[in-house]
């Protein structure tokens, strides 16, 4: 197959290269050349989204696979290659759903308003609203030819949103480890290769439709306890915090600085629950945990387990939370 991804470089789009390289298509991506390293065997096709993909407009690939979250970009896109590409990969996200609290939903939710005039992805609601609108306009231009997937948390190498990242790093560190108190909240996450096989796949068989792209659910008590099984020294600790001394002590959830990454309040819980079966029937396969969290923490050992991180808490304000529920502060 003659592949293109509109990217590459970076997480997901350099995973799908990646695996399309391996199998042994033609991979090219369409990508600026500045955000990362192509993967060995992919060729780049130079491009600034910004001014538009005209010079590829007299190509014809089998395949396209789309990651962005610009709605002008994917129109662009459409415009210059929907007419003649064989099969379109389209990747969306979880947040375009409008119900974050019903567990076990399926593509059929409800889902945001679309926006088309505005680039602002800065929150979960921008964001997925500028999905739903680019989801809209690759079913109105490619039909039966799209397939749609809306990722929730992805995990695995090259990860650098720092979220599921936090819990093998802070874990592999020993001593006790500050966890919350919520040991049956549902959770969900996909390594990132397992969402790139997949995607290769429906490009090689013709799937089409639109799915979830989240692993199945399982409870955060027992994924914490599997991680620190896999990763933990000998005396390692987990101490579980209540959600509401959590919350009283300015403990934000999911991400961002002083957080617990996949911690979610119960008004979340139906972005971790979504229905996964449809996907693995229609060709997700996923990896042992194990797996995932050896390429997790290889990644932030790369990254420097020291650095500033994007989501967690740090050694200083772990320490000081620890310490104020030994005095019963709370």
């Amino acid at each position: 197959m003659r592949m293109l991804v509109l990217g590459g470089t970076v997480f997901l789009g350099h995973a799908v290269a990646a695996e399309a390289v391996r199998r042994g298509h033609d991979v090219y991506c369409a990508a600026r050349g500045s955000s990362g390293a192509l993967p060995d065997g992919a060729a780049l096709i130079p491009v600034d989204r910004e001014h538009g993909l005209g010079a590829l407009a007299a190509e014809r690939f089998d395949g396209v696979v789309d990651v962005a979250r610009n709605y002008r970009w994917v129109r662009d896109a459409l415009d210059a290659l929907g007419t003649t590409a064989g099969h379109w990969s389209f990747v969306s996200t979880i947040n375009v759903y409008a119900d974050n609290e019903t567990t076990g939903q399926s593509t059929d939710g409800r889902l945001l308003d679309p926006i088309t005039d505005s680039e602002d992805v800065s929150t979960p609601e921008s964001y997925g609203g500028i999905k739903v609108a680019c989801e809209d306009a690759v079913r109105a231009a490619l039909g039966d030819r799209a397939f749609v997937l809306r990722p929730g948390l992805i995990s695995g190498p090259n990860d650098i949103s720092d979220r599921f990242g936090y819990w093998p790093t802070r874990i592999s560190r020993g001593g006790r480890v500050l966890v919350p108190d919520a040991p049956d909240q549902p959770t969900q996450h996909t390594d990132v290769r397992d969402l790139a096989e997949w995607i290769v796949t429906a490009a090689e068989r013709g799937t089409t439709g639109t799915f979830d792209g989240s692993g199945p659910t399982t409870a955060l008590g027992p994924l914490l306890e599997e991680i620190a099984e896999l990763v933990a020294p000998p005396g390692t600790e987990l101490v579980a915090v209540a959600p509401e001394a959590l919350t009283e002590a300015a403990v934000q959830p999911w991400s961002g600085p002083k957080s617990l990454p996949l911690w979610l309040p119960e008004s979340h819980h139906g972005l971790v629950s979504h229905d996964a079966a449809p996907a693995l029937d229609a060709g997700l396969r996923i990896r042992p945990l194990a797996e995932t969290v050896s390429a997790t923490l290889a990644t932030e050992r790369e990254l420097g387990l020291d650095r500033e991180r994007r989501a967690g808490l740090n050694p200083a304000e772990e320490a000081e939370l620890l310490a104020a529920l030994d005095q019963r502060v709370w």
